[in-house]
C-alpha cells in the first residue's frame, strides 16, 4: 500500500478527564470491548497531566503554525470529574495556547448528571456539550443502563430538556445505530428533543468480531454481494431528512448525511467516518499516554497504544509514529487495492480504520461496512440526481 505525502499535523485532541463510567452500555467497546486497560489508569486525570498536555498541545500548535484547534473533553463519563475539573482543563489549555489559535472545547456526555447548575456553570465557560442518546425514549434507550441495569432514560430526557433550553451550548446528539430498531421511530424521536445537530454512529465493529446483522470476512476484496442492513436503515433515515423540507434546509443537520452530500458534490470531508481526508486526531488518556483514535480498542487490546505520553515525547513523534501514519488516510493510495478500484472511494474513504480490522492480518482491508455504505452513498447520489434534474455527481 503506498503512502501519500508527509503525515498531517493533529488539529483535534481527545482528552481523557475520567476513565470511569456511570452506565454499562451493553455495546460499550471500551467497557465491553477486548482492550480493558482502563482498568489500570487513573480513575481521574491528575493536575500534572493536565498542565503537561496543554503544554503539548502548545507546542504542537506552534510548531505547524495551527490557527484552529479542537479539543473533546471525553471518558468514561467526563462530567464524573465535575464541572470545575472540565472547566479547568479548558482554561488550562487555552492559557497555554498561542493568542493567535482559536480553541473549540466539546464535551461529550451520556446526559444522566447534567444539571442546571453544571449546564450553566459550562456553558460561562464556553464549552459544548454533546450529548449521546440512541433515541428519544426509554424503550430506544434500553441498550443505555446503569451498573444496576436500570434506565437511563429518565435522567437523559431531563438533560436533553436543559440542552434544548441552552441552544448556544448545545452540540447536539451522537446516536450509536441499533438495526433492530424503526429508523423512522429513532429520527422522530430525536429531533422532537430539539438537538442542535444529529449524527449517527454506525456500531464500531470488524472483521473478526462482526456487528449484527454482517458476515464474516468476505476475502481480501471484500465487496461481495450481501445484506445490507446499515444501509438501509440509513437509507430511510436520510429520505425522512431530505423530504422535511421540501425547497429548503431539513430541521436539523446530521453530520454524516451532509458530509456525503457535499462529497458527492466534490467539497473536501471532515469527518473520519467517510471521505479522504487525513485523520488528525489523537487521544491522551488520563496517565499522559498518546494515542491513536480511541475506537481502535474494538479490535485487540493495546490497537491504540504508540508506546508514548506527554511527559517524555512531544506530538510530533505521535504523529510520525508508523502506526500513526498507517492509519492517517491521504488519498486512494493508502488504501486496500479493493478500495482502490471501487467507484465510491473518493466518498466513502474506505470507512473509518477500526472498521477494517482482521485478525491476523490487520487493517489493510475494506470495512466491515463496504456494501452498506456504497448502498447509502449511491441512494444518496440518486436523491440528489432527482433534486437536481439530472445534473452530474461529480463523485462516481
Amino acid at each position: 500500500m503506498g503512502e501519500v505525502g508527509s503525515p498531517v499535523p493533529f488539529r483535534q485532541f481527545v482528552l481523557k478527564v475520567h476513565s470511569r463510567c456511570n452506565l454499562a452500555c451493553t455495546y460499550c467497546y471500551v467497557y465491553q470491548g477486548p482492550d480493558q486497560s482502563w482498568r489500570k489508569r487513573p480513575a481521574r486525570v491528575p493536575e500534572d497531566t493536565m498542565r503537561r498536555t496543554a503544554e503539548r498541545i502548545a507546542e504542537h500548535v506552534s510548531a505547524h503554525g495551527l490557527r484552529a484547534i479542537r479539543v473533546d473533553l471525553h471518558g468514561g463519563e467526563p462530567l464524573l470529574a465535575g464541572p470545575a475539573a472540565l472547566i479547568g482543563y479548558a482554561r488550562t489549555v487555552r492559557e497555554a495556547l498561542p493568542d493567535d489559535c482559536a480553541v473549540a472545547v466539546s464535551v461529550q456526555t451520556n446526559g444522566t448528571l447534567l444539571t442546571a447548575d453544571a449546564l450553566r456553570r459550562l456553558a460561562s465557560a464556553g464549552l459544548i456539550i454533546g450529548l449521546s442518546v440512541d433515541g428519544g425514549s426509554a424503550r430506544l434507550n434500553h441498550r443505555r443502563v446503569d451498573h444496576a441495569g436500570r434506565s437511563s432514560w429518565p435522567a437523559v430526557r431531563r438533560a436533553a430538556g436543559l440542552l434544548a433550553g441552552a441552544p448556544a451550548a448545545y452540540g447536539g446528539i451522537l446516536c450509536t445505530i441499533d438495526v433492530d430498531t424503526d429508523p423512522a421511530d429513532v429520527y422522530r424521536s430525536l429531533v422532537a428533543l430539539a438537538p442542535a445537530s444529529l449524527d449517527f454512529l454506525l456500531p464500531y465493529g470488524n472483521w473478526s468480531e462482526p456487528p449484527p446483522g454482517i458476515g464474516p470476512f468476505a476475502g481480501p476484496a471484500g465487496r461481495v454481494a450481501r445484506a445490507v442492513p446499515y444501509g438501509e436503515w440509513l437509507a430511510r433515515v436520510f429520505d425522512l431528512w431530505w423530504d422535511s423540507s421540501p425547497g429548503s434546509r431539513p430541521p436539523v443537520p446530521v453530520r454524516l448525511f451532509g458530509e456525503i452530500v457535499a462529497l458527492l458534490l466534490g467539497a473536501a470531508s471532515r469527518s473520519e467516518s467517510v471521505g479522504l481526508s487525513p485523520l488528525a486526531v489523537v487521544v491522551v488518556d488520563t496517565d499522559g499516554s498518546v494515542q491513536r483514535i480511541d475506537s481502535l480498542k474494538s479490535a485487540y487490546a493495546g490497537a491504540p497504544d504508540l508506546g508514548i505520553n506527554v511527559f517524555r515525547h512531544d506530538f510530533d513523534e505521535a504523529l510520525n509514529h508508523p502506526r500513526t501514519v498507517a492509519a492517517q488516510r491521504r488519498g486512494p493510495a493508502t488504501l486496500c487495492e479493493g478500495c482502490r478500484r471501487c467507484p465510491v472511494v473518493g466518498v466513502c474513504g474506505g470507512g473509518r480504520y477500526t472498521d477494517r480490522y482482521v485478525d491476523g492480518s490487520g487493517f489493510d482491508h475494506p470495512s466491515v461496512y463496504c456494501a452498506d455504505l456504497e448502498h447509502l452513498i449511491r441512494h444518496i447520489g440518486d436523491r440528489l440526481r432527482q433534486t437536481v434534474g439530472g445534473a452530474p455527481v461529480t463523485r462516481y
